[in-house]
């Protein structure tokens, strides 16, 4: 028996995806989702420690 052939698209040819459209269905697929999700809390973890909020972390200044 022949083996079964695969047909891409009909229709033609396409072209191909822009760069702000590729990395947008990079970033939305399901494979990347855990990645992209730990990504995004170093970047909101990063942002509140260096800005004045984090210093509600720090332990009260005694001064004696």
């Amino acid at each position: 028996m022949p083996p079964k052939r695969i047909y891409g698209e009909k229709g033609g040819r396409r072209a191909p995806k822009g760069f702000v459209a590729s990395t947008y269905e990079t970033l939305t697929s399901a494979e990347n989702a855990a990645f992209v999700r730990s990504i995004a809390i170093f970047g909101a973890a990063v942002t509140f420690l260096s800005s004045s909020w984090g210093e509600i972390l720090l332990p009260p200044y005694d001064s004696r």
